[in-house]
């Protein structure tokens, strides 16, 4: 899209980005750019994602300079800085500059494209966001995406520019950003208790979802998992947006044939990923072989095949896409190979049920023993689902811990990783508070035996222990 297509930024010629580094930020700013804006940006420290900023001809500030306020036209910022302290964000303010935060700038950007594809749910976002690009892109739709990973699909970026029809973005719940995120098409893959540092409880986490089904467009297609029983509650509070609007709800399903979508003759192919037969309405649609482990992406794609069929995208041509696709960054992904024939995979999961999920796939993956290397992320999240880390986490076969990874919160000194690798202890499993990345790289060489996977989990600095083993 050239920069004159966006109707809610007329008159903007240049944007200055507050912590453009981020995968969503770094992101939304190329696609500025190659639309015809003017990019400028901040962040705290350098990485990876300032490095392709840079090389894209967006220069990137290290720390916090006010004078790259002056001569822009509109601020947008990331919901992680502090609004009190920020010097650019108070320099902003104090010249009267347009200021929005990153969530409700991209819902202005969303406005533009006739189909927007908002793909939401506790677990699997990221996964199903690919995927659904992955399809459409096969299928010839061209459609524009943002997701929460970068993808070989995508040119190893997390973004892609496409036409103004289309635009399949991954909606978070957290702190309501997906309220900003109205979609023709909305897909809800799941729901359960997640991010009680800003959800009261479960409860209040269903009113958010309802109230994400009421911004949708008139007429809109709203896809849903049927075999999760929250979900349903949420489709009670959301009935009379649902009848209002006219959107049309249409189920998916691994469990029951009495869905719109659902699957049957599920099993492990010879690449020892899932392989099904998709229905719809009763009648066979397609055979897909997956390419990304796990029998959670046999949900992933019935939710991705039932966005192309409400679309009138021929599942033909979008099938091609999906059994290509072989997964997102740092979802089950393979790093590299150590040892004799010791294979590391890197996985985001910071979520019990996303945990169970990954140690399911690596007991598909190897007959010898899984090494779960876990870094807790937050300590709310850890302190609320304690119990459930412990259950889920003694499953594996060796259990080695790192240091809660803080993120936006400060130890007040009522959980610790200590406290968890004793907890799995007393239920019955090993388990190792080692502190820090380069303590359990030496440990994983002494212990490592023929045909182990070593899986690294977290949403923090984990990911960066695979270089080092």
């Amino acid at each position: 899209m050239n920069k004159n297509d966006f109707n809610e930024l007329k008159n903007i010629s240049k944007i200055h980005m507050i912590g453009i580094g981020g995968i969503s930020m770094s992101g939304i700013a190329v696609m500025l750019k190659k639309s015809g804006f003017i990019v400028t940006g901040s962040d705290s420290m350098g990485s990876a994602m300032v490095e392709m900023l840079e090389s894209e001809g967006i220069p990137v500030h290290i720390g916090s300079n006010p004078d790259l306020i002056k001569d822009a036209d509109m601020v947008v910022y990331t919901a992680a800085i502090n609004l009190e302290t920020d010097k650019e964000y108070l320099e902003a303010v104090k010249l009267n500059k347009p200021v929005f935060e990153r969530a409700p700038f991209l819902g202005k950007l969303l406005k533009q494209y006739d189909k927007p594809i908002c793909i939401a749910g506790m677990h699997g976002k990221t996964t199903t966001t690919s995927m659904i690009a992955s399809a459409l892109q096969t299928a010839g739709v061209e459609p524009t995406v943002l997701v929460g990973s970068k993808l070989k699909e995508l040119n190893n970026f997390n973004y892609s520019i496409g036409k103004n029809e289309y635009f399949v973005l991954e909606s978070c719940e957290y702190v309501d950003s997906f309220l900003n995120f109205p979609g023709d098409t909305a897909i809800i893959l799941n729901i359960e208790e997640e991010h009680l540092d800003y959800f009261k409880n479960l409860d209040n986490i269903k009113e958010s979802f309802a109230k994400f089904i009421g911004i949708m467009h008139e007429n809109g297609k709203l896809i849903v998992n049927k075999d999760d029983e929250n979900i349903q509650d949420v489709l009670t509070l959301a009935t009379s947006s649902i009848t209002s609007k006219s959107i049309g709800v249409y189920t998916y399903s691994t469990k029951t044939t009495d869905a719109d979508m659902y699957a049957e003759n599920i099993k492990i192919a010879d690449n020892k990923c899932y392989e099904f037969d998709a229905y719809y309405k009763g009648t066979l649609l397609t055979h897909i072989k997956l390419n990304a482990p796990g029998v959670h992406n046999v949900s992933n794609a019935l939710a991705t095949l039932l966005s192309c069929v409400v679309n009138d995208i021929p599942v033909e041509l979008a099938k091609a896409g999906l059994e290509e696709f072989t997964g997102a960054s740092r979802r089950f992904e393979y790093r590299k190979t150590i040892g004799e024939n010791v294979n590391v995979y890197d996985d985001y999961a910071h979520h019990p049920t996303e945990i169970m999920t990954t140690l399911n796939t690596a007991r598909e993956k190897t007959d010898g023993r899984v090494i779960a290397v876990f870094e807790p992320h937050t300590y709310t999240r850890t302190y609320t689902l304690f119990d459930k880390f412990v259950n889920v986490l003694k499953t594996a076969d060796i259990i080695l811990l790192a240091d809660i990874y803080a993120a936006r919160e400060k130890d007040e000194g009522i959980v610790s990783s200590t406290m968890l690798a004793d907890a799995i202890t007393k239920a019955g499993t090993d388990a190792k508070n080692l502190h820090t990345l380069e303590n359990i790289a030496k440990h994983i060489h002494k212990i490592i035996e023929p045909n182990d996977i070593v899986l690294t989990i977290g949403a923090g600095t984990i990911t960066k222990l695979a270089d080092m083993l």
